[in-house]
């Protein structure tokens, strides 16, 4: 059982399994992928990564989700709806990572628009934001693309970030 959540024109975003750390390691282990991130992660800080997402759908209903290709079924990256701390308040946040292999495909793009879409109509979310590391310009680039607007710079994870936002109004017509 697939356990998907989103099926867009070309993926399938589906729930986190503790199985998925080998493909999650792709990502994690390489240092160029993981640039923006303090550090690569090893097996361990993935399986932390893991039991935190799992943590996230039984305590928020979301979470960071498998992508994959439709198709095929290849593991292409995560993307979702992660609970973050901005300014004291708890705010949902859309976030992307894929595979080096997989990037320059419009791939963060589509999943990002599809959960930006899902917060809106399923979880009737007011507001959603994206935390790109100030330098991390193709994050940016896919933030601006599903129409999220940079509303500041904050101090997070020990290094700046933007918080680009989009609100409800203005999405659903």
């Amino acid at each position: 059982m697939k356990m998907s959540v989103i099926i867009t024109e070309r993926l399938n975003l589906r729930k986190m399994k503790r199985e998925d750390a080998n493909f999650l390691q792709e990502i994690f282990s390489d240092p160029v992928a993981m640039k923006y991130y303090p550090s690569t992660k090893d097996e361990k800080q993935t399986m932390d990564w893991i039991e935190w997402t799992l943590n996230n759908y039984e305590d928020y209903g979301v979470g960071l989700w498998i992508v994959e290709d439709k198709v095929t079924g290849e593991f292409l990256g995560q993307c979702g709806i992660v609970p973050q701390e901005v300014d004291d308040e708890i705010v949902m946040e859309i976030g992307y990572l894929f595979a080096r292999r997989a990037w320059g495909n419009g791939y963060a793009t589509e999943a990002a628009s599809a959960c930006k879409h899902y917060g809106f109509e399923q979880l009737n979310l007011s507001k959603i934001v994206s935390l790109p590391d100030v330098n991390n310009i193709p994050s940016t680039k896919v933030a601006e693309r599903i129409g999220m607007k940079v509303e500041k710079t904050i101090h997070k994870w020990g290094k700046d970030v933007l918080v680009y936002s989009v609100s409800r109004e203005g999405e659903i017509k």
